[in-house]
């Protein structure tokens, strides 16, 4: 008797632990430069640490799904949220963003590679392997459900080794373009003008540039509030947005790990 009871005594807290995890949501955000993973309630609080691993190059869509499918299995989690760094459509990869490149952000793009990527059935690659709820959206779209408020135009910016746009009306995502690989000025693209590699080498001048870029975007979408998000929102200077006539907040890293909850929202 006394051992069935220690036996009990010593395996629930073991299967507690197990319902908790299936219970939790994995959350998955890729970037160009590392992809970042971290376990989440329903409510979007992060209940572990975010975890950043070096994304790994060259970014094939099976290396890829072969480096998620061991960290979801091993997350314990039934269901799975996923941020891309490249337009994404319905399950598929419409366009590969920086992952085209060889080997990261400094080197061209390869169009074999791209061409490899482009209508790839990401989401149901990773649920085929892992036997998860996996769901796929656009890594700015999941940043912005981490972001939104449900109170007018809100333009979400999400700042990383690249850029990447969101939108939101009333609490709405919009379809939108997506904007990383358009020419901004001189014959750089915003990737190239705003993006990590450019910050590196003059903040400064990479401050400046945003506020020039919040404000072009919020007067084409009539925004009423700009997110920052990303990876470099914490590079952000404050007193550069104060003279702007719409609200701009300033959010951390965290911001698209807590929008993976939203994904299960209304399931």
């Amino acid at each position: 008797m006394t051992g069935e009871f220690a036996r009990g005594n010593y395996d629930f807290p073991m299967a507690y632990q197990l319902l908790l995890l299936q219970e939790q949501i994995f959350a998955i955000d890729i970037g160009a430069t590392n992809i970042k993973f971290s376990h989440v309630n329903d409510l979007g609080v992060l209940v572990r640490g975010v975890r950043r691993r070096p994304t790994p190059y060259p970014c094939s869509p099976p290396r890829l799904v072969e480096f998620l499918e061991e960290r979801i299995v091993k997350s314990g989690c039934h269901r799975v949220g996923v941020g891309f760094p490249g337009e994404f459509h319905d399950g598929h990869v419409v366009a590969p963003g920086n992952l085209s490149r060889p080997g990261g952000i400094a080197t061209d793009k390869d169009p074999e590679l791209d061409a490899l990527w482009r209508g790839f059935p990401l989401q149901d690659a990773l649920r085929s392997k892992t036997g998860r709820d996996v769901r796929v959206v656009n890594d700015a779209t999941m940043a912005a459900l981490g972001c939104v408020e449900g109170v007018g135009t809100e333009l979400v910016l999400a700042l990383g080794t690249g850029l990447g746009l969101a939108l939101a009306v009333d609490g709405k995502l919009q379809s939108v373009r997506d904007v990383g690989a358009e020419i901004f000025c001189d014959g750089k693209t915003y990737d190239e003008t705003i993006g990590e590699r450019a910050r590196s080498l003059d903040e400064e001048h990479w401050n400046s540039t945003l506020v020039e870029i919040v404000e072009g975007f919020a007067k084409e979408f009539h925004a009423t509030t700009v997110h920052l998000a990303g990876g470099n929102a914490r590079r952000v200077v404050p007193a550069e947005f104060e003279h702007l006539t719409h609200r701009v907040v300033i959010y951390g890293n965290d911001a698209p790990m807590r929008g993976a909850s939203r994904l299960f929202a209304t399931s």
